[in-house]
């Protein structure tokens, strides 16, 4: 059996909670509250006939548990930078979660990028080429970029599927940094003009 930590980083309110709920449990609640400090969660799944138990910590985005990040993130083996496509200063916020990475971590940490809430498409503020462009940029290696909804269960299995699949390739001793995915469902809903709650 595999075991690996995967963190959930990014800033209050853009659904990471929802994002964690929805991949263990299938569920989503319109009313999200702000997660205090961290919590985790366990998924045990089975990818190229290797078992694997993912530890998956969701933490608070408030900028008071900042401060308290580094403990959540240390010894991770994997990282989900979310942001909210609504939100042009939730991408920004993201991206300084990846500088903190950079410092931080070492080079074989696997990072996906995830932008939340693909079901308020008509409320867009970060477009996707922005987000390639960004992760294009970085010294950092990003492993996968997607575009999900964890409120309409749209390409949240596929992250951590992904993301185990990774894991278990460089377990069996594979170049993880020659290929990275990018998954969107951007023109899932080109007429949603309804507003929803948060996450």
């Amino acid at each position: 059996t595999l075991e690996a930590k995967v963190v959930i980083l990014g800033s209050s309110a853009v659904g990471k909670t929802s994002v964690a709920l929805r991949y263990i449990k299938n569920t989503f609640s319109p009313n999200g509250t702000s997660t205090i400090g961290a919590s985790f969660l366990t998924k045990k799944l089975i990818v190229d006939e290797t078992v694997v138990k993912l530890q998956i910590w969701d933490t608070g985005g408030q900028e008071r548990f900042r401060a308290m990040a580094p403990m959540y993130y240390r010894g991770a083996s994997a990282a989900i930078l979310v942001y909210d496509i609504t939100s042009e200063e939730s991408f920004t916020e993201m991206t300084s979660w990846m500088e903190e990475l950079n410092k931080n971590m070492s080079e074989d940490l696997i990072i996906h990028v995830v932008g939340n809430k693909i079901d308020l498409e008509s409320d867009r503020k970060v477009p996707f080429s922005k987000v390639l462009d960004y992760c294009d940029r970085l010294t950092l290696i990003v492993n996968g970029i997607h575009e999900v909804s964890a409120k309409e269960n749209q390409g949240i299995d596929d992250v951590f599927f992904e993301i185990t699949q990774s894991l278990v390739k460089k377990l069996n001793g594979h170049d993880l940094y020659k290929t990275m995915t990018t998954d969107i469902y951007q023109n899932e809903y080109p007429t949603s003009t309804e507003k929803s709650g948060c996450c």
